[in-house]
C-alpha cells in the first residue's frame, strides 16, 4: 500500500509540474493529451458564455437531451472540464444540473458556505494547472444556511455542535461588515459578499491561479444561485 501510494504521489507531482510548465506556454501541453482539440482549449469567456447559456436552458426547463452512454469509454482515459467551480454542499444545488453539462465538463469542488480553505485550494489548483479549466466560479446561492448560521453567531455567539463552528468561522470575515452595517436584506448582501470575498481570494491564490490570471488564460468569477428560479446572476468583480 505504501508503494502504491508513493506511486500516486510521484504521479500527481509529475502531472502537476506539467500543468505548471503549461500555465507559461503559448500551446498548452494538455492539447497534446488527445487526438482532438480538447473542449477546455477556449477562452474564460466562451466557457462563461457556454455556463450561462446552459443555465438559462436549465431556467426554462429546456435541457438539452443528452445520452449518457455516450462518450463514457473516452472519458475514462482523460478529462477536459471547461470550469472549476467552487459551490456549496447544499442538496438543491447541482452544478451539472444548473448549468446543463454533461459527465466531465465540470470539476466541481463542494463545501458548505462556499467558501475557500486549505482543502479546496489543492482541488482548484488542480483543474486550473493540470486540466486545464479556463474558468474558475465561486457560485452562492439564497437562503444559505452556513450564511445564515455565520450572521447568527456574530450577532449572538453560542457553541455550535462538532465541526460546524469551523463553517461560521470561515464564513466570517467575508461577512462582517455586512452584519454591523445592519438594515434590510442581510442574509442576500451577506451570501453576495460571502461569494465576492472568496472569489478574491481564489484569483489570487499563488503560485497556480493567480499567475493563470495574470497571463489571462483564467477568469475567476463569482455567481448566485436562486433556489425558487434556477436563474444564476452573475455577481460584478
Amino acid at each position: 500500500m505504501y508503494a502504491t501510494d508513493r506511486s500516486s504521489r510521484r504521479r500527481f507531482l509529475h502531472h502537476a509540474s506539467l500543468g505548471i510548465l503549461a500555465l507559461s506556454m503559448a500551446a498548452p501541453l494538455r492539447r497534446a493529451w488527445a487526438i482532438a482539440t480538447p473542449q477546455n482549449a477556449i477562452t474564460p469567456q466562451a466557457a462563461l458564455d457556454r455556463l450561462m447559456a446552459g443555465n438559462a436552458r436549465y431556467a426554462a426547463n429546456k435541457l438539452d437531451p443528452r445520452d449518457f452512454a455516450a462518450g463514457r469509454a473516452a472519458r475514462a482515459n482523460a478529462q477536459f472540464p471547461i470550469a472549476s467551480i467552487l459551490c456549496c454542499a447544499d442538496s438543491r444545488v447541482a452544478p451539472e444540473l444548473i448549468f446543463d453539462q454533461a459527465p466531465g465538463d465540470l470539476f466541481v469542488v463542494r463545501v458548505a458556505g462556499n467558501y475557500l480553505n486549505n482543502d479546496a485550494l489543492p482541488s482548484l489548483e488542480y483543474g486550473v494547472g493540470v486540466l486545464g479549466t479556463p474558468l474558475v466560479m465561486v457560485l452562492g446561492h439564497s437562503g444559505c444556511g452556513a450564511v445564515k448560521a455565520a450572521i447568527e453567531e456574530i450577532r449572538d455567539p453560542k457553541p455550535l455542535p462538532g465541526h460546524i463552528w469551523d463553517i461560521t468561522d470561515a464564513v466570517r470575515p467575508g461577512i462582517e461588515h455586512v452584519v454591523k452595517a445592519g438594515g434590510e436584506g442581510m442574509l442576500e448582501r451577506a451570501i453576495d459578499a460571502n461569494v465576492a470575498y472568496n472569489t478574491a481570494r481564489v484569483a489570487s491564490a499563488q503560485p497556480i491561479i493567480a499567475q493563470a490570471v495574470k497571463r489571462k488564460h483564467v477568469r475567476v468569477v463569482g455567481a448566485e444561485y436562486e433556489l425558487a428560479t434556477g436563474v444564476v446572476r452573475l455577481l460584478e468583480a
